[in-house]
């Protein structure tokens, strides 16, 4: 039966034609190295780093302006040399100087050179806002801001906190000070109309100061920002130079013959022999070719188990281009695990162990199990995730996809999720707990998290599975949104997405997403499953069996009304609570029962959610009890 399968094509006329197509495609992807001429190319960008004068290296993406092609680097990456030999770069119309370039996780440490040449005792130079993200720089995480107000009136200096600098005149009042007051200063509103100008400037948080005094000296300390450019990884490892065509805009790949799109296609240097051999074993490796392809085509099912998903995501990572996180090799991922040393945490995804980079930056490595199916999940968290930017929001620093080999590799949190903090089974074993100031933190974080995700990126990201194991917290507590797998995006114009199947976990999805009845599937989705894990943070225990047995087992936001209907104390949370606790509270459970109702458009947006929960409960009326909200 086989030979009678394959003989037809074997004796067909087209089979030499065949063999000889192939020689010629595979000839022509050998290397031409007639006469040893080297691409200008790659010979216009040196392999050695330049520098300014100090020790720091300077590489793609970056350039030196006078001493490096700006071929040579990415659109809006080049740099100056100052007087005193340090790499200047101008972001958003300032001059920063570098102090420090991070090539792995692509962070700069900065300082605006403005109050960086300052001397003591001199007044603080008048900057321009930084308002990142923008197109090729964010704010890197863990980073704060202070307002600097300048012409500032004499009652208003006498009645806040500041420091002097002699010899200002900006504005109207010659000679004055210049306030600062930290990013939530409850003062910052009635005092900035007191003052000429206000400018916003980034500094580190205080643990990652090196030794500053005072806000001068976290000024001159700087910030850290990352960059947005294309991986040169590839390209570097295949023997290439990075670089970028700008008459065709995009990035290449200068490779000693030609420039390529990511990679050298050409190896290393080849002997005489080689040729010779792809030549004589090409019929062979035809005749291999089709013999597969007719295995393919009579047992699909049989190759369809390991490459339907590859497939999909190599298709994906084609489709993108280089992403401004990291693709790393498995090598990569074993080393920086220590062969996966320290386990932080498993699921039904995978597991998650503890790294660090090259660099000392500590790192949570998720290592996806191995499946079949179409890789959907994979390539939700690369190409969400990847798009963003903000405080409470994971950091993904890169990936892994050779083979079925798959992983994620995020910032380091050392505080784990959230729900170990909350649930009374949780905190009784480990000992925590946290301060009523502090959740009430937490649900503001995440609010901000999730209105950034709606209404702050490019294209609306819908998140889908927000309950307390998907929220992490770093060594201040601050909350970051995570695990994206079950993300979708849509146009931020689109308000109803379709969706097959439901998404979410039990306890947490939407009336809508299960049952089309009660609405179109949107934003306000998320919404609802934020509302629930609120009113979870509030009660210290879960939406379903909160108290232990099913005979008494009741739905939480039933519970809540039920609390309040009998105007029960509302600390829940079994937490000795002042005056501004229990404000907190209150409003927490009435934002957490606004975020339930059941009919979308009853929901308010996440900005509005910011806005409740950071204003008054003076105005915050109770809603009507969802009908889903009966134990019954």
């Amino acid at each position: 039966m086989k030979s009678n399968y394959l003989f037809p094509i074997l004796s067909s006329p087209t089979f030499p034609l065949l063999n000889l197509c192939i020689f010629l495609i595979l000839s022509s992807l050998l290397p031409r190295k007639s006469q040893g001429v080297v691409d200008p190319s790659f010979q216009l960008c040196s392999a050695e780093p330049e520098t300014c004068g100090d020790e720091q290296p300077i590489e793609f993406p970056f350039t030196i302006r006078n001493k490096q092609n700006r071929s040579c680097g990415y659109p809006g990456f080049e740099l100056s040399c100052n007087n005193r030999g340090q790499p200047t770069i101008n972001i958003q119309r300032n001059d920063y100087i570098i102090r420090n370039i991070s090539y792995e996780t692509r962070i700069l440490r900065v300082s605006n050179s403005d109050f960086w040449n300052s001397t003591t005792g001199t007044c603080v130079p008048l900057t321009q806002n930084i308002s990142l993200p923008g197109a090729r720089f964010e704010l890197a995480p863990f980073q704060t801001h202070v307002n600097l107000l300048y012409g500032c009136s004499a009652s208003t200096l006498e009645s806040t906190s500041k420091f002097s600098y002699p010899g200002c005149d900006h504005g109207e009042n010659k000679n004055s000070s210049v306030l600062v007051l930290p990013a939530n200063d409850p003062k910052l509103g009635n005092v900035s109309k007191a003052c000429t100008t206000r400018v916003v400037a980034p500094i580190l948080d205080p643990y990652e100061r090196e030794n500053v005094d005072g806000i001068e000296g976290a000024l001159r300390n700087g910030f850290r920002v990352k960059w947005k450019a294309s991986d040169c990884s590839n390209c570097q490892e295949s023997g290439g130079r990075c670089g970028f065509n700008y008459s065709e805009w995009h990035f290449e790949c200068f490779c000693p013959d030609r420039p390529q799109a990511w990679r050298c296609i050409s190896g290393k240097k080849k002997q005489k022999w080689v040729i010779p051999l792809v030549i004589s074993s090409i019929g062979i490796g035809a005749t291999i070719v089709v013999i597969i392809c007719c295995l393919r085509r009579k047992f699909p099912y049989f190759w369809k188990k390991e490459s339907v998903s590859h497939q999909n995501i190599e298709d994906f990572l084609r489709n993108v281009g280089p992403l401004v996180i990291r693709r790393y090799g498995y090598s990569d991922i074993k080393k920086m695990t220590n062969l996966f040393k320290e386990k932080l945490g498993q699921g039904g995804y995978g597991s998650v162990y503890k790294g660090k980079l090259q660099d000392g930056c500590l790192v949570a490595v998720k290592v996806l199990k191995e499946s079949r199916e179409n890789g959907e999940e994979f390539v939700n968290e690369v190409a969400s995730i990847s798009r963003t930017s903000h405080v409470n929001i994971v950091t993904l620093m890169g990936f892994c996809f050779e083979g079925s080999k798959r992983a994620l590799v995020y910032e380091f949190m050392p505080n784990g999720s959230l729900e170990k903090f909350i649930y009374k089974e949780y905190r009784s074993k480990t000992g925590h707990q946290l301060e009523w100031k502090i959740l009430y933190n937490i649900a503001v974080g995440i609010a901000r998290g999730l209105e950034y995700l709606h209404n702050g990126c490019n294209a609306r990201i819908l998140h889908f599975d927000i309950k307390p194991h998907n929220i992490l917290l770093d060594k201040n507590y601050h909350p970051k949104i995570s695990d994206f797998g079950l993300a979708k995006m849509c146009s931020r114009e689109e308000s109803i997405i379709s969706m097959l199947g439901t998404r979410g976990t039990v306890g947490y999805i939407a009336p809508e997403v299960f049952n089309r009845n009660f609405g179109g599937i949107s934003h306000k989705s998320d919404v609802y499953s934020y509302g629930m894990m609120i009113l979870e943070i509030v009660g210290g225990r879960k939406n379903i069996d909160i108290e232990g047995d099913r005979t008494s087992e009741t739905h939480i936001p039933h519970w809540i009304y039920k609390r309040l209907e009998l105007d029960e104390d509302l600390s829940l949370q079994g937490l000795v609570m002042n005056g501004e606790d229990h404000e907190s509270a209150k409003k927490m459970i009435i934002v957490g029962l606004w975020c339930i109702q059941i009919d979308p458009s009853n929901r308010p947006t996440m900005g509005r959610v910011v806005d409740m929960l950071e204003g008054s409960s003076e105005y915050l009326q109770i809603p009507p009890k969802p009908f889903l909200s009966s134990s019954s």
